[in-house]
């Protein structure tokens, strides 16, 4: 049987310990001190210095967008994001749970920008194609984005590190957000939207999509978890160089003839 460790103080000199409290703090803790300052230091370089966001033009010979996923917002706002993610990618967790709520907010329902969502499952989480098919079979029932939200909320129970059986909780997610269970079992275990997903990843694999997530505005690619303002300031320059509506360009000509 393995003893246990435990400080048995032998080699120690009588009353070091008492001599040390009454002679104030050792070296250790001026080092601690000192640590804990060059640490402070190092984050706030990094936060005044740390790169923006990497982008990279979209291959203009490209067509138009061949998979479809799944749309928010309203079909004609002037500015697009379109989303390439992972369920089981942390990195999207965090955008779709910290992020997103404010772009929702602030740009989606504003009328700015649509969000397009292409799911892009990678190879090393094995788990992801078990949610990407949940979300399908909820878009099924016209309720893709509830079930989006409550598989990112929920990432660390189903995700592979946490079960190696994600359907039983995704199917229980499914019911808490007010699905047809009959319905949704049964898409489940036809496996009929494995072709569209398909196409989602042929898609990111087209357009050379290397992680996730990685955001499509305009005609640049942007890598990671864009924070808001970031990603406002991109919508924010992709507005200006949108073309005003005709309908607002033939008001405003009205008004300036009066």
């Amino acid at each position: 049987m393995a003893k246990k460790r435990m400080d048995s103080g032998r080699g120690r000199r009588p009353n070091v310990v008492n001599n040390a409290k009454r002679s104030g703090p050792g070296r250790g803790f001026w080092l601690g001190i000192g640590l804990v300052a060059i640490v402070g230091i190092a984050v706030l370089a990094w936060l005044t210095n740390r790169p923006k966001a990497q982008s990279a033009a979209v291959d203009p010979s490209l067509p138009a967008l061949k998979a479809e996923g799944y749309l928010m917002g309203s079909p004609t706002a002037p500015v697009e994001i379109t989303e390439f993610a992972d369920f089981e990618c942390p990195g999207c967790g965090q955008f779709a749970t910290l992020t997103e709520p404010d772009v929702r907010a602030r740009l989606v329902n504003t009328g700015k920008v649509r969000i397009r969502y292409i799911d892009y499952p990678l190879p090393m989480h094995k788990n992801t194609w078990d949610a990407s098919l949940a979300a399908a079979c909820a878009s099924d029932q016209g309720k893709f984005w509830p079930m989006h939200d409550a598989i990112f909320a929920n990432q660390d129970r189903w995700n592979g590190e946490a079960t190696s059986r994600p359907r039983s909780v995704l199917s229980d997610l499914a019911k808490s957000i007010g699905l047809d269970a009959n319905l949704y079992d049964d898409c489940m275990k036809s496996d009929r939207n494995r072709a569209k997903i398909q196409s989602h990843l042929a898609e990111a694999e087209r357009r050379q999509v290397n992680q996730t997530p990685t955001f499509v505005i305009g005609g640049r690619m942007y890598t990671g978890a864009l924070p808001f303002d970031e990603l406002n300031r991109i919508v924010t320059e992709e507005l200006a160089r949108v073309p005003a509506a005709p309908a607002a360009r033939a008001t405003d000509s009205a008004a300036a003839a009066k």
